[in-house]
């Protein structure tokens, strides 16, 4: 069980606030990502030729507690598996135990989400109903921006154009939502929840003497072989998810954003993280392997579409079967082979 009220509350103390941006800077800022969020609908369409009817999930811009409450809830939608077995166990703690218990599930869930709230610019929640919703964290693309020093209406466009990608992506093909909720409520079907009681600590803590001295991440090490079977189907969707995205804004970039290259530039040296402390912490978390995800996918995409054309390529979305495993993401011949 978690205390999710905790996980938030907890969430959004260690996140903070982000930079100091007066009230008016601020609803500028609010109403550009809108517009920009509004404009890029007909870019994305234009360059892949992927038709999402606009508005049809709303645009939300975030502080860093609105992004830690949504996903919150995100977490909870795909844990709820692991919450209904839990519950439906003889032996399962009440009472006290289970008050103490969810605080401290609570208490991990929520300096994750602290935690990765000052990291995330943007992000599609596919799985709020009915059609999804798109989160832009205004906070952190200031903070970003300044950082860079990049101009910041370029920069808000970029961020909109790859968020928004990832919109249509979920709208304009309707099933991948749900096969996506299916594989997640797999793999927490398969979590075996006195396991993750008893030994998660001990799990933690190899992890991230793991990822200290250059090893793997959380998810490796609690992974079964039919955990890594999920985990890799899942891994090759979200790296075509994640690749898709950059190819999308570093195409239509040039056309509309002047200093694209140099955004570019600059965002992928930030990637790389900066500290020891992050870069352990990235590790621990799997974000290394998300970082992956947008370079390998973005290879596969590349390819794709340089050998059979955007219109060929579109086809991954059009069945689960179509899309991408995680070996033929390394492999675009292989998808092309038995696809195409």
């Amino acid at each position: 069980m978690v205390d999710w009220d905790l996980a938030v509350s907890l969430g959004s103390r260690i996140a903070g606030d982000g930079p100091t941006v007066d009230r008016d800077t601020a609803a500028a800022v609010v109403a550009e990502l809108r517009a920009d969020a509004d404009r890029s609908t007909g870019l994305v369409r234009d360059y892949t030729g992927m038709v999402a009817a606009e508005r049809t999930a709303p645009v939300l811009v975030v502080e860093r507690a609105g992004w830690v409450a949504a996903n919150a809830d995100g977490f909870a939608t795909v844990l709820a598996p692991v919450v209904d077995k839990l519950s439906s166990r003889k032996g399962t703690p009440t009472g006290l135990t289970l008050a103490i218990g969810s605080r401290v599930t609570g208490a991990e869930v929520g300096a994750l989400l602290g935690f990765l709230a000052g990291k995330v610019l943007g992000q599609f929640d596919p799985f709020h109903a009915p059609t999804g919703r798109l989160l832009l964290v205004a906070p952190n693309i200031v903070h970003v921006e300044r950082e860079l020093g990049v101009d910041p209406h370029d920069f808000r466009l970029w961020v909109c154009l790859h968020e928004e990608t990832h919109r249509v992506q979920f709208t304009a093909t309707p099933w991948l939502a749900d096969h996506l909720l299916g594989e997640m409520h797999s793999l927490a079907e398969s979590l075996e929840p006195s396991g993750l009681l008893d030994e998660g600590l001990s799990r933690i803590t190899g992890a991230i003497k793991s990822a200290r001295d250059g090893g793997g991440s959380l998810i490796d090490m609690i992974s079964t072989p039919e955990q890594k079977e999920i985990v890799d189907r899942v891994t090759g969707v979200m790296s075509l998810l994640e690749g898709h995205a950059d190819v999308v804004m570093d195409g239509v970039g040039p056309g509309v954003i002047p200093s694209v290259a140099h955004i570019r530039k600059k965002f992928n040296r930030r990637r790389q993280g900066v500290g020891v402390l992050d870069r352990v912490l990235r590790r621990v978390l799997g974000l290394d392997a998300k970082m992956a995800q947008y370079r390998d996918g973005a290879k596969f995409v590349r390819a794709v579409v340089d050998k059979a054309g955007m219109t060929d390529f579109n086809a991954v979305w059009e069945r689960p079967d179509n899309l991408p495993s995680k070996a033929e993401i390394a492999d675009p011949q292989a998808w092309i082979t038995r696809v195409l």
